[in-house]
Parts: structure tokens; C-alpha cells; sequence
């Protein structure tokens, strides 16, 4: 597939490690919780606090996008306040490239008796929402024709809900959308998955649990079944996690540079698919303690290869193959076919950029396959995408001359990254 890179900045040195690099990092807030906390609030039943949220491009967006459509969203401290309102007005919805705005908040301005309109950056016209419109239009919901953005949300101010049918085999978020707001129509919600299995389950499980802690009864007994009941929502009081995926590129830099990385408030228990870091590292030759300090990793002599499947946790699959590229064995990633409508076609994206630095990369229907081959330096192109920013730095902190594109681009998830990252390399 060709893929158009975007390189609206100068490209950024990426720092090398040359020596084992050893620190302790706090990381900022999850952006899925903030964001799912974020949007139950504006439909809560009275005044909430999501506390440590994550400040950043997306959750901005997702902030503004509320505030739009009539609630109110207090950003300016450390922890956010959200008021609900009436849904009661016309207004428009800046997605920017966040999956979640486009994806999460048109169920909820369904709900609204004013036409909301959607529209975002322009390579978001080219992700995938329409599985959640063609529910909602089932749902009796008048929306515009098509299934991209832009298109208009038109609401009567109440949903009769009941039972739709999506194939959610694209996104987890199809799902979730449609269960952040189920509680508030009149019926509830019935969802049924039909097609491929779910790619990124974590996020559903994610978006269970926060109804539940919220008091909304959800029955998910049943397999690609999610069964919303109408009733309240409770207010929102949140501590937001750390953000584990964004956690990939700090414990990537002990593994490639045989140091130490900690990671601070790394929780015991959590939905967050970047959880599941601790054992592809484990796997790939690191040693890997949660302990009261946080989540240590500890980087090997050298990296082995893995063969994983990283359908549930996609997300991860850049970081996980830009330490591919550096391992001694050959790898194999499968099961994230779903990647190729994130912000950019990973697959192809990963696939060009690591070769271009010299790396034999076999690019599958589902996956890639990567062989251990020398690197160079170069440019590493991100394509707008804040993971392929990420894989980009990993290399670069490894090999000489590496150019990461529009490193900015991070400020999606992690404001200032580009600082934060220079500052943890020995002077």
C-alpha cells in the first residue's frame, strides 16, 4: 500500500544512548481513561472530578467536544472538573485525530435536540466510524449520509435504544461508543458483535469496568454480547493511571541501552493493554519487577526475537517492532491486521520506515515479519502518528544519525515527549 507522510516540521535528532541509561520517570495520565471518564461525566447525574487527567491534543479535543455540545468542562487545574448540561444547542465537534471524539461522543449527541456536526483532521476522513453511525441510525438516530467525516448528528433529545448489530472487527471503540451512552437511552443498549474477532479487548474490558464503577449495570455473559441497562449514571471521581502504552518507549530505552528504567505508580491491577509490556519484554531477554517503586525493566546483553500475537494489544505493536528491528533473532508479529486504520496504516508505515534504516522487514496481511539485519541512520518518517514517533525514538536511541519526522506529533498523548525523552540521556 503507499502511505503519504506528513513532515510539517523539521526533522529532530533522535538522542543515542551511549552508555546503559538508568532513571526513574513518572508518566502523564491514561489517555483511554481519561477520555471514557471525561464523557461519563457529561452524562452523569451531577457534578464530577476526573483528578490527574491527561493534558493533551486529545483529551482537549474530547474536552472541547463536550463543552460544545452542553456540558461544562473545566480544564485549567491538575484535575478537571466536568458540569453536565443541557444537550440543547447547535453546534460543531473538532475530532483532530482523535479516534475517540470521532468514535465516543456522536452516541452521546444523539441526545441532543441540536444538530451537531463532525468533522477533524483531514486524515480522519479516512478512519473508520462507520459501524457507529449505521447503529445509531438504527436506533431511529437521523444522521447524515455517509459513513467518514464530516457528517451531522441531528438528535430528538432522547434515544429509544435496544438492540444493534455492529461489526466491530476494525475497532474496539465501535463497541464502546455505544456503551458510554447506553445507560442514558431509554432502553438501554443490546450489542452484538458480528465478523472477526474484537482487535484490542482490553479497551472494552477498560469501558466495562468504568460503567460498573459508575453503578450502570452491564451483563457481558455473553461472548461478543454487551448488554447496557437504562438507568443513572453516577458522578465521576477518578484518579487516572498512568498511561502504560505511552510507558513503551521509556522501557524500550533500558532494553536497547542495557540500562534501567523504572516506571513510577505502575498499577497491580489494570484494563490498559500497555500492561501487557511486562511480558513481551520478559520475552524478549529483559528483566522485568513490579515492586512498591514502580515497574523496573532492566535491559539484556541483547534483545531476542519474539513471535506474538498482538491482536488484543495493538497499540504496542510499534514499539514492540521497532525493538524487533534491534534484536539478534528473527521475529514475527501477527494478528494486527486492524492497525492499518489507526492514524496511519502502521503495518505499511512500519514496514517502509524500518527498512529504509536498513532493517529486512517482510510486511504481512496481518503482521510483519522482521530479520536481523545492521541499521543506519536516516529519516524515520511518522506519518502524523505519535506510536510511529515512538517507534522512531527507540531506533534512534540505538543507532546513529536517526531523524524522527514531526516528533510533535507525540503531544497527542504526551505533551513536550520530545524534552522529556532528551532529558533522560546522560550529558
Amino acid at each position: 500500500m503507499t502511505i503519504t507522510p506528513t513532515d510539517p516540521a523539521e526533522p529532530w535528532p533522535a538522542p543515542r544512548a551511549l552508555a546503559p541509561v538508568d532513571v526513574t520517570v513518572s508518566l502523564p495520565g491514561s489517555k483511554s481513561l481519561t477520555n471514557r471518564a471525561l464523557l461519563l461525566a457529561a452524562i452523569a447525574d451531577g457534578p464530577s472530578v476526573v483528578r490527574r487527567a491527561l493534558r493533551s491534543r486529545d483529551t482537549l479535543l474530547m474536552a472541547g467536544a463536550l463543552t460544545a455540545i452542553g456540558a461544562a468542562v473545566d480544564t485549567s487545574g491538575e484535575d478537571w472538573t466536568v458540569t453536565p448540561g443541557a444537550f440543547d444547542r447547535d453546534a460543531g465537534v473538532d475530532c483532530g485525530l482523535a479516534g475517540t471524539v470521532m468514535r465516543f461522543v456522536p452516541p452521546v449527541a444523539a441526545l441532543s435536540t441540536g444538530a451537531i456536526s463532525f468533522d477533524g483532521d483531514e486524515h480522519m476522513r479516512n478512519r473508520p466510524v462507520g459501524e457507529v453511525l449505521s447503529a445509531l441510525r438504527s436506533l431511529g438516530i437521523e444522521i447524515s449520509e455517509g459513513d467518514r467525516l464530516p457528517f451531522t448528528v441531528r438528535g430528538a433529545g432522547s434515544v429509544p435504544g435496544g438492540a444493534v448489530t455492529v461489526d466491530a472487527s476494525k475497532s474496539s471503540q465501535f463497541i464502546s461508543a455505544l456503551l458510554l451512552a447506553g445507560a442514558r437511552y431509554d432502553k438501554g443498549v443490546d450489542v452484538r458483535h458480528v465478523g472477526a474477532p474484537v482487535p484490542s479487548l482490553p479497551h472494552i474490558e477498560m469501558t466495562v469496568q468504568m460503567l460498573r464503577e459508575q453503578g450502570v449495570e452491564v451483563d457481558d455473559s455473553d461472548a461478543d454480547r454487551w448488554r447496557v441497562a437504562p438507568g443513572r449514571v453516577a458522578p465521576v471521581d477518578l484518579v487516572v493511571e498512568p498511561d502504560l502504552s505511552n510507558a513503551a518507549p521509556f522501557l524500550a530505552l533500558a532494553a536497547v541501552s542495557g540500562g534501567s528504567v523504572t516506571v513510577r505508580d505502575w498499577p497491580r491491577r489494570t484494563t490498559q493493554a500497555g500492561d501487557a509490556l511486562r511480558q513481551i519484554l520478559a520475552d524478549m531477554g529483559c528483566t522485568v519487577s513490579l515492586t512498591t517503586d514502580g515497574l523496573t525493566v532492566e535491559g539484556p546483553a541483547s534483545l531476542n526475537g519474539v513471535e506474538l500475537d498482538l491482536h488484543d494489544v495493538g497499540e504496542l505493536a510499534p514499539a514492540v517492532a521497532a525493538l524487533c528491528a534491534l534484536a539478534d533473532t528473527p521475529s514475527r508479529l501477527t494478528g494486527i491486521e486492524h492497525i492499518r486504520g489507526h492514524e496511519t496504516d502502521r503495518l505499511a508505515a512500519l514496514a517502509t520506515e524500518l527498512s529504509a534504516l536498513g532493517a529486512h522487514v517482510t510486511e504481512l496481511e496481518d503482521g510483519l515479519e522482521i530479520s536481523p539485519a545492521p541499521l543506519h541512520g536516516g529519516l524515520f518518517r511518522t506519518y502524523a502518528d505519535h506510536r510511529m514517533a515512538h517507534a522512531g525514538v527507540i531506533i534512534g536511541a540505538a543507532v546513529e544519525g536517526v531523524l524522527v519526522e514531526n516528533v510533535a506529533t507525540t503531544s497527542k498523548t504526551f505533551p513536550d515527549f520530545a524534552d522529556f525523552w532528551s532529558g533522560l540521556f546522560p550529558s
